[in-house]
């Protein structure tokens, strides 16, 4: 029979990001605070997704590039 694979002490395990909800509000002191924009065009409810480089909306597909900091 041939061996399952197994992972070597030396591979590091990535933890997954938290997904739902808690990815975006962040809860302070009895204050809650949104952590990713909302689309200008749709309003308040449709929050932008976050790429490495822009905002994007899933819902019209308005997008927002993020500034470059030198």
């Amino acid at each position: 029979m041939a061996e399952k694979n197994k992972r070597s002490s030396e591979t590091p395990v990535k933890k997954k990001e938290q997904k739902g909800v808690y990815a975006l509000y962040k809860i302070e002191n009895d204050k809650i605070s949104r952590l990713r924009p909302t689309c200008e065009r749709c309003g308040a409810g449709y929050f932008m997704a976050n790429h490495k480089d822009r905002y994007t909306c899933g819902h019209c597909g308005f997008t927002r590039y993020k500034q470059i900091k030198k």
